[in-house]
């Protein structure tokens, strides 16, 4: 089945810190980008980070620079997001997109993060 999975979200204390985890199936990981995402409720979706399908590139957003950290493992077909020092701006349902310009646009169903003392 073609899809991508995140698993990872949890209840976290404000500074604390949670990887997110995106498994890919079904395609060629390894040729899309990644992105991850997050939306809360009333507002669109925003991109928090982004990396290239080799891993050579990556961007983040300013509100998350410094404290997330995104990554890939091809190899395994898995993407991850490193969040550090969260802080009570960061609650959200968190998204993985992988993407190809002339291929899959794949969302998966997202990770609730919630950050809380």
């Amino acid at each position: 089945q073609v899809q991508v999975v995140e698993s990872g979200g949890g209840l976290v204390q404000p500074g604390g810190s949670l990887r997110l985890s995106c498994a890919a199936s079904g395609f060629a990981f390894s040729y899309y980008s990644m992105g991850w995402y997050r939306q809360t409720p009333g507002k669109e979706r925003e991109l928090v980070a982004h990396i290239t399908s080799t891993g050579s590139s990556t961007y983040y957003d300013d509100s998350v620079k410094g404290r997330f950290t995104i990554s890939r493992d091809n190899a395994k077909n898995m993407g991850y997001l490193q969040m550090n020092s969260l802080k009570p701006g960061d609650p959200a349902i968190y998204y993985c997109r992988a993407n190809s310009a002339d291929a899959y646009d794949l969302w998966g169903q997202g990770t609730q993060v919630t950050v809380s003392s």
